[in-house]
């Protein structure tokens, strides 16, 4: 959950290309772009006379009103609205974080038009830089070194990452400790060229506190000597974690496109089947989905579903209270940003070995350069041998009838490696109107070195916390839960949230509408409740009764009469926090204890973890929104949803654990007159064809 990051392992790109021609108002801001803003800050006076550089922290796009993209997209394209280009600007000087905004419509002459100084609690996201350049201080530290002397180690196999130390009861209130912008510094043996894997050998039982303003250690506690776990049997890589097993794999497959892709990439903007969305990019939560409608043949329309998609945090507590455990409770997005976090996609592994198509994403680094990270985003077709829709029929006229349909599916995938946790994000589009996504785990657990070397030996759970894995090796017990922000507008901006509640009854025996009575005892019928405020738009899936959960148009009908919307479909992955309300993690994620959550549109309330989510109070999050307890019925709503998961750690997820995925889906519900796939063309004979290398 934490990226150790060391000065050999980073590469960056800096760039500067032509400015692109942009299509779409949500397109994220440009390598010029970037520059232009950051120069902007660099020149403008109010951050200067402080003494420290300024540093960057986050540069994103600032979104224009909702109600001007919704124009604009209505308006014929020779009188579309140009919308103006602006940045949002969080930037470090002088001990103090600085909100701009900045005007780059015209690059060549960009303009702060907002400052303001954050003067409540929290820090915003860490720099690549800084941590690398905590890094190296932590190698120079005289106590680490002795410390890594009375292990009968090297300083020069050693290298330590940064964590972030959450907020366990400090003032919060600008001074002292609170104000200062600190962090945990934990250690790793990653040197020697025994194995790639370092996150399984910790250096337990040392903890450092890093100012990461001044650079400096101020902070060191070398409580206890554990055993440094081996290197044998912890590599991944091929060729070093033994000969390939034979049988053991099925035979390698590939999807032949005679026709080519289906898919059109224009800009950001994607087209597919009957699907339109736009594809963006940011620096703390990774891909952004835009503006998605999809066709209504029958009505020959375009009809908008999802104005705004994104993943807004990723919290991920560790369930040992131990003095080098207790603060392990990451927000992953807004700690270190998803988006910065992004790997290169690999095509072939990643992403499928042809047919795909990629795109490269921008971010600023800390001195405002612009950073390309490559080959960001894939989009492909899948086709699993799904099917769509199938019936056969035996009886009737004309029996026997067979019709089937595939399923092909359109996947917008981002990978975003946080230190020793892969995530895959996928979205998934669906030609039933149906928009799935996913997010899979898989990489390296975060890892307890401990004097163990079996089962036996452990007295009872409080003594691990966690799943011997290996010798000396505990996978420590843990939650993920990932938040996602979903600004729906089911054919329309105004939305109500309506909870289909499935209520058991029981059987009179005497027919409501006449007839004669029947032996059966009980049925269930479905209790429909409209939510007035947000406290009505919360929702416990897993505790609750069972209920559909809906968000519909109350002014858009179909010819039968039902409002139109679409279902959230909760997958299996459903888990709510257990720490307990007054413990300070869960203030920080209030949120967690529920699923769903429903509020009214706010331009300004994008991050369910809050702006500043380093060493945030809880103040300013989801959780606290909520208590206003405004009103979301027929309002331009966001729904909240959040996949959680508790991991028990196992054997075989080490030395690197196999992919684990938890998903939900939003399905239309009375949205189409029809199932609109009944038109849909039965499947086409596939060509024969052999495949071999290089053909």
């Amino acid at each position: 959950m934490f990226p150790l990051v060391l000065a050999i392992l980073i590469t960056m790109a800096v760039v500067a290309m032509p400015h692109p021609v942009l299509s779409h108002p949500l397109d994220p801001l440009s390598p010029l772009e970037l520059t232009a803003a950051t120069s902007a800050v660099l020149a403008s006076p109010l951050l200067h006379g402080h003494g420290r550089p300024v540093s960057f922290h986050y540069v994103g796009l600032d979104e224009p009103d909702k109600p001007d993209v919704v124009s604009r997209r209505h308006r014929a394209a020779a009188h579309a609205l140009l919308l103006p280009r602006r940045a949002f600007v969080i930037a470090r000087a002088g001990g103090a974080s600085h909100e701009l905004r900045v005007d780059v419509t015209d690059t060549a002459a960009p303009s702060v038009v907002s400052h303001g100084v954050h003067r409540g609690p929290g820090f915003p996201m860490f720099t690549t830089e800084e941590q690398v350049a905590a890094s190296a201080v932590a190698g120079r530290y005289p106590p680490l070194a002795e410390s890594v002397r009375r292990r009968g180690l090297a300083m020069g196999d050693v290298g330590c990452g940064v964590f972030s130390m959450g907020w366990f009861g400090d003032s919060g209130d600008g001074d002292g400790e609170a104000a200062t912008r600190l962090a945990k510094m934990q250690c790793f043996v990653t040197g020697g060229g025994a194995t790639a894997n370092f996150y399984a050998r910790p250096l337990e039982g040392v903890t450092m506190v890093v100012d990461l303003e001044r650079m400096a250690i101020v902070g060191f506690r070398d409580r206890a000597v554990y055993a440094v776990p081996k290197a044998d049997g912890t590599d991944y890589r091929a060729g070093k974690a033994g000969p390939p097993f034979n049988g053991a794999v099925p035979a390698a497959g590939v999807v032949v496109q005679p026709e080519g892709k289906g898919f059109h990439i224009d800009g950001h903007v994607v087209r597919w089947a009957n699907w339109e969305f736009h594809v963006g990019f940011d620096m703390r939560a990774g891909t952004v989905i835009s503006a998605a409608s999809v066709r209504d043949a029958d009505a020959g329309a375009w009809r908008r579903v999802l104005s705004r998609g994104f993943v807004s945090e990723v919290f991920v507590p560790y369930m040992d209270p131990e003095e080098e455990w207790y603060f392990h409770t990451f927000m992953d997005a807004g700690e270190y940003g998803l988006g910065v976090s992004a790997v290169p996609l690999q095509p072939g592994a990643d992403c499928p070995p042809s047919g795909a198509g990629y795109m490269d994403a921008y971010y600023a680094s800390a001195d405002g350069s612009p950073v390309r990270s490559g080959n960001a985003i894939c989009v492909f077709e899948r086709y699993a041998g799904d099917v769509a829709w199938r019936h056969t029929e035996v009886a009737g006229p004309d029996a026997p009838v067979t019709e089937v349909r595939p399923d092909v599916t359109l996947v917008v995938r981002m990978v975003a490696t946080v230190g020793n946790y892969d995530y895959t994000f996928d979205w998934e589009f669906k030609t039933s109107g149906s928009i799935k996504t996913v997010v899979s785990l898989s990489g390296i657990l975060e890892m307890k070195a401990t004097n163990y070397t079996h089962v036996s030996q452990i007295r009872s759970a409080d003594d691990a916390h966690g799943t011997l894995v290996a010798e000396n090796t505990v996978g420590v017990y843990h939650d993920h839960f990932v938040t996602y922000h979903l600004d729906l507008d089911i054919d329309g901006t105004n939305n109500s949230f309506v909870k289909n509640t499935i209520v058991p009854r029981r059987n009179s025996g005497v027919p409501a509408t006449g007839g004669a009575p029947t032996p059966r005892r009980s049925y269930w019928t479905v209790l429909r409740e409209v939510a007035e405020t947000e406290a009505q738009g919360q929702v416990d899936v897993v505790n609750g009764a069972p209920a559909e959960l809906l968000f519909v148009n109350p002014s858009k009908k179909t010819k039968i009469g039902n409002e139109v919307g679409y279902r959230l479909d909760p997958g299996g992955a459903t888990a709510a926090s257990l720490l307990a309300d007054d413990d300070y993690p869960q203030r920080r994620a209030g949120y967690t204890k529920k699923q769903v959550w429903v509020t009214p549109y706010n331009k300004s309330e994008k991050w369910a973890s809050g702006l500043y989510a380093d060493r945030s109070t809880g103040d300013d999050n989801l959780a606290a929104w909520s208590k206003r307890n405004r009103r979301i019925k027929d309002e331009d709503i966001v729904v909240w949803y959040t996949v959680g998961l508790h991991h028990i750690p196992y054997q075989e997820d080490f030395p690197v654990m196999p992919t684990l995925s938890a998903a939900f889906e939003l399905r239309p519900a009375n949205f189409f007159e029809r199932n609109p796939l009944i038109r849909a063309a039965p499947p086409r004979s596939s060509p024969n064809c052999s495949c071999s290398p290089g053909s």
